[in-house]
């Protein structure tokens, strides 16, 4: 792939929340991969800034303008689950106290299950997914009021 391809599809990210790119061509294959904008977790959960994700509800985007909130990002592409197996209740529930590496839902991906932790210790206040909806990378997941 030429210089110019490449400069081309950086400049084509930049200014987004797009945090890795891949690019296949044949026998040629990029990567651009970018730090996130946010600190903290392995999705740059940690503390918030005003800074919304492109498509992201009004909930979440009023979510990221409190900066006290700790917003649960999924780490990969998959499905949301809220509990271990169908008719299992949830790990957590809106209101509830949970501790750093508390495990919150479940994504599925590839058939496997990861399990999904808490970036901090607090009250669940929002959840943004429903139980077995698809997620993106980076979508935010839950907001948590550390303690």
């Amino acid at each position: 792939m030429d210089i110019d391809r490449i400069k081309e599809l950086l400049q084509a990210v930049s200014g987004t929340d797009v945090v890795e790119l891949e690019i296949h061509d044949g026998s040629e294959q990029v990567r651009i991969r970018r730090s996130p904008r946010r600190t903290g977790g392995p999705m740059g959960g940690g503390h918030v800034g005003s800074t919304a994700a492109a498509g992201s509800s009004p909930q979440v985007a009023e979510a990221e303008e409190d900066v006290d909130l700790v917003l649960v990002r999924a780490p990969m592409v998959g499905t949301f689950y809220e509990g271990a197996s169908p008719g299992s209740p949830a790990f957590v529930e809106i209101g509830d106290n949970v501790r750093q590496g508390q495990v919150l839902c479940i994504i599925e991906a590839m058939k496997l299950m990861n399990e999904i932790e808490s970036d901090a210790s607090g009250v669940v206040v929002k959840r943004f997914v429903s139980n077995a909806q698809p997620v993106e990378y980076g979508e935010a997941l839950f907001a948590i009021r550390p303690e």
